[in-house]
């Protein structure tokens, strides 16, 4: 626990119990295996995993820190840089970008002003690109803050979703 080795409680304690939830699932010597959970759990309360929250995470189930980096990294699912409050992933891989995932995407770069990893000025908006969502029938598909998943989305849809995000309450910290 971070408690122990004299570290500020960066999660709350509910963060901290959902954690522990995830670590009970997996034998005592093998907790590192809830890191996957615990990153989710620690973004679902920061909207990013920031450094100070990695060494947090990797204190917590007793890792090295570059080991959890390296899941943060890897998973285009954790943020490891600030986003704004609706992260868009596009899937683009071919399936998709056969199906208009491209063209979805480029018409949300227009309809919002960024590119992939860019933010919009005021911080409603972030687009990435994602990989394989395993919906490659109902493409183009498209994932709103990795919990939302939007089907067939044709420039109405997409027009749609915008709107409906934009209206919105904004999230304060």
């Amino acid at each position: 626990m971070s408690a122990v080795l004299n570290l500020p409680k960066l999660l709350s304690d509910e963060a901290y119990r959902k954690i522990d939830r995830e670590v009970a699932k997996y034998p005592a010597e093998q907790k590192q295996s809830a890191v996957m959970a615990a990153l989710a759990i620690a973004q679902d309360e920061k909207a990013w995993c920031s450094p100070e929250v990695i060494e947090d995470i990797a204190h917590y189930l007793a890792m090295p820190p570059v080991a959890v980096q390296e899941v943060a990294t890897f998973y285009n699912m954790y943020n490891t840089q600030p986003v704004g409050q609706f992260k868009i992933s596009v899937c683009t891989n071919l399936p998709c970008a056969l199906s208009g995932g491209e063209r979805a995407a480029h018409y949300l770069k227009d309809k919002l002003g960024i590119d992939y990893k860019e933010t919009t000025p005021d911080g409603r908006f972030t687009l990435i690109e994602g990989e394989c969502m395993g919906a490659c029938g109902d493409a183009p598909v498209l994932l709103v803050n990795n919990k939302r998943m939007c089907s067939h989305m044709s420039v109405e849809k997409l027009d749609a979703l915008v709107d409906e995000l934009n209206q919105a309450e904004i999230k304060k910290d």
